[in-house]
C-alpha cells in the first residue's frame, strides 16, 4: 500500500514537472523586484511568499470564472531563483494532469492585477508576468473640470491686462500732467524780448513805463 502511494505521488510529480518548466504550454515568467520597489523595507522571498502567490493566481482563477474551482495546489511553481523569478502554470483541477489555457490565465491575472500587486506591495514595474501586458492605470481625473480650469486661466489673463491699462493710463497722465505743470511755469517767468537787438523787460501794458530820461526833464522844468 505505502509502495503504491508512493509510486503514485512520483507519478504525479513526474507529471507536475513536465507541466511546469521553462517555456513549457501555458506556463508563465515571473520576475520580482522587491529590493527595488521597497528599498530597506524589502522583505525575503520565501515558501511563505510562494504560498501567498499561489493563493492571489488561484483567487484570480477563480474570481474570473464563477464556475471555476481551483485550488492552491493547482497552482504550480517550478525554476525559482534566489533573484526571484520563476516559471507558475495553473492545472485544470477536473483532471489535474493538464494545465489551464495560457488565455484564460492571462485574463484572470490581468482582471485581477491590482489586487496581486497590492498584495505583495509591489507595481506592474516590479512584479512583472513577461507574457501578460500591463494593465493600464485608469486617468486619474482632477477634482475640477478642465474647462473651469482653463476658463480661469483666460480670466486671471484678462484681468491682468486690464490692471496694466488702468496702470499705464494713470501713469501717461500724470507724466502729461507734470508737463503741462513745467511748461506753464515756464510762460509765468519774465519773459525777455529783444528790441533793435537788446534785450529789454517786457512792458507792463497796464501799469505802462516810465522813461528815466524824460521823468528827469519833467523835474526841471515844472512850473512853480
Amino acid at each position: 500500500m505505502l509502495r503504491a502511494l508512493l509510486l503514485i505521488l512520483s507519478v504525479v510529480a513526474i507529471a507536475h514537472a513536465e507541466l511546469c518548466r521553462p517555456d513549457a504550454q501555458n506556463a508563465f515568467k515571473v520576475r520580482i523586484s522587491i529590493k527595488t520597489a521597497l528599498g530597506d523595507n524589502a522583505y525575503a522571498w520565501d515558501a511563505n511568499e510562494e504560498y501567498l502567490f499561489k493563493a492571489m493566481v488561484a483567487f484570480a482563477m477563480r474570481r474570473y470564472s464563477s464556475k471555476s474551482t481551483t485550488q492552491i495546489s493547482n497552482v504550480l511553481l517550478c525554476n525559482v531563483t534566489d533573484r526571484v523569478s520563476f516559471w507558475f502554470v495553473v492545472t485544470d483541477s477536473s483532471k489535474n494532469v493538464t494545465t489551464v489555457p495560457g488565455s484564460e490565465v492571462e485574463a484572470a491575472i490581468r482582471m485581477n492585477r491590482n489586487r496581486i500587486n497590492n498584495a505583495f506591495l509591489l507595481s506592474d514595474k516590479t512584479l512583472q508576468f513577461l507574457k501578460i501586458t500591463s494593465t493600464l492605470s485608469p486617468p486619474v481625473e482632477p477634482s475640477t473640470p478642465v474647462w473651469l480650469i482653463v476658463f480661469g486661466v483666460v480670466l486671471c489673463l484678462i484681468v491682468a491686462g486690464i490692471i496694466f491699462l488702468i496702470v499705464s493710463g494713470i501713469q501717461k497722465r500724470k507724466k502729461k500732467n507734470k508737463e503741462s505743470t513745467e511748461r506753464e511755469n515756464l510762460e509765468e517767468k519774465v519773459e525777455v524780448t529783444l528790441e533793435n537787438g537788446i534785450p529789454c523787460e517786457a512792458l507792463d501794458l497796464k501799469a505802462g513805463h516810465i522813461n528815466g530820461v524824460f521823468a528827469a526833464d519833467d523835474e526841471r522844468f515844472t512850473s512853480l
